[in-house]
């Protein structure tokens, strides 16, 4: 062959994402030979069973064939056959067009309206523009452009948490930069300290690193944990003191499963702070929450406090690739402008909602509390999220990644190693979602348990 891995990029050879690597390859393998795999390596709702929204896909389906309006309009509620009129009134040429490369205007505008509905209360009133809101295919593909936009040579450093998801340091790495990692604190629910994030600033310094961002997964991704607003505005306040910009990835805003949690935004907080000189980027998908369309790949983000030739520049990014896909745009569209009370598909739409949120605190509550009771396991509480991250004892000299390919090869089940997103030295983890049905996550507990006694 002419090609071979000499002639490729070493930053592309370099980049590792364990969320789909050498494990789910493996189980691939496995499936294809007749093995029953359960994955639970990857926040993927649908495919483990959950049902779409029913507004969505009534919506979608108009989107996609509007012909349907004529030929079964009693199929639909009134309310979606409206919502699509105006979506494709406002898209000219409807889901086979592009749009502008920032996104449809309409679906901007209702974003802008979203944030300030979330973040607004009597006492504070939160704008948003939606001149400063662009749509993404997904998160990841928002998250990539910013990284691209700051990351300028292999000494500009991006603080990750530890344990972070793959999507950054495979990114960093891609684009060429320094990765600084701040370790979050297991043992007080992976709280995040100022003094740690001196400490890994202060070292990365010393190195000649320019830092210039820090990521933030809120709520957190490994771990599950939810941050206060105080923990938040430290984090402003550490970004701020250093110049630094914050990327704040708030995709599982909606997960919250603890009465005593409550999801505040990097916005409201940078807003009750009066902070105009910290520059802020926030992530939002519709592949997590209570919607789970991972394929729709819908996404946004939106820039605060960014000048207007950054956000020039961030434009011409996004016009590179022309624009986010339609379908995307108008789920997200969706996710920010469900149903109203006193319209027709309301009852509907929260009754699903609420089935879908009751179920995955159900899980996550069932899943922590199971993993605790298995010998060598220790995991903290599934405040948010989609994912537990335990503590394993190993036998010595033996990792997570040999722990969970056996596991994959006895039992069927696939975890990612803790490997593949950072941690303490000395420690061991995988990650495993909370999405399979409740009897299978007792299936999944029940393997677990048994492999566990006896593997060393």
């Amino acid at each position: 062959m002419s090609l071979s891995l000499s002639d490729l990029s070493k930053v592309v050879i370099d980049a590792q994402y364990a969320v789909r690597g050498p494990i789910v390859k493996r189980a691939g393998e496995l499936e294809r030979s007749g093995r029953a795999i359960i994955y639970c390596n990857i926040g993927n709702p649908q495919a483990l069973g959950q049902k779409p929204l029913s507004y969505v896909r009534q919506s979608l389906a108009l989107m996609q064939y509007p012909e349907l309006a004529q030929k079964s309009p009693q199929a639909f509620p009134p309310d979606v056959l409206e919502r699509a009129a105006e979506l494709l009134a406002a898209s000219v040429g409807g889901l086979g067009a592009y749009s502008e490369s920032k996104g449809l205007r309409i679906v901007r505008e209702a974003v802008a309206r979203f944030i300030s509905r979330r973040d607004s209360d009597s006492s504070l009133i939160v704008t948003s523009d939606p001149e400063h809101i662009y749509l993404t295919d997904g998160a990841s593909k928002g998250v990539q452009s910013i990284l691209r936009l700051l990351i300028a040579s292999d000494r500009d450093g991006i603080m990750i948490p530890i344990p972070q998801y793959p999507l950054y340091s495979a990114s960093i790495t891609l684009y060429g930069g320094y990765q600084v990692g701040y370790y979050l604190e297991e043992a007080t629910g992976w709280a995040l300290s100022r003094e740690e994030l001196e400490r890994a600033y202060g070292e990365a310094s010393s190195r000649g690193i320019k830092v210039k961002a820090i990521c933030v997964i809120n709520p957190g991704n490994p771990t599950g944990a939810v941050l206060s607003k105080d923990n938040i505005a430290m984090v402003i306040s550490f970004a701020k003191d250093h110049g630094l910009s914050i990327l704040a990835d708030e995709v599982y805003q909606e997960n919250i499963y603890r009465p005593d949690d409550k999801f505040v935004s990097f916005a409201r907080v940078l807003a009750e702070l009066g902070d105009t000189d910290v520059c802020l980027f926030s992530f939002h998908s519709c592949s997590k929450g209570f919607h789970g369309e991972c394929g729709q790949r819908g996404g946004y983000f939106e820039a605060r406090n960014v000048s207007t030739e950054v956000l020039a520049q961030i434009t011409k990014l996004q016009s590179i690739a022309l624009c986010a896909n339609l379908n995307g745009q108008i789920l997200v569209y969706l996710m920010v402008r469900p149903p109203e009370p006193g319209e027709a598909s309301f009852e509907q739409y929260e009754k699903e909602k609420k089935e879908i949120l009751g179920e995955l605190a159900a899980r996550a509550k069932l899943l922590a509390e199971g993993l605790n009771k298995i010998q060598g396991y220790s995991c903290a509480p599934i405040a948010g999220a989609m994912y537990a991250f335990p503590t394993i004892t190993l036998p010595p000299g033996r990792s997570d990644t040999q722990y969970c390919l056996a596991l994959l090869e006895e039992t069927g089940i696939c975890l990612v190693p803790g490997e593949g997103f950072g941690q303490a030295e000395g420690s061991a983890h995988f990650r495993t979602t909370i999405l399979p049905p409740r009897a299978q996550l007792l299936q999944v507990l029940e393997k677990l348990e048994n492999f566990n006694k006896h593997w060393k």
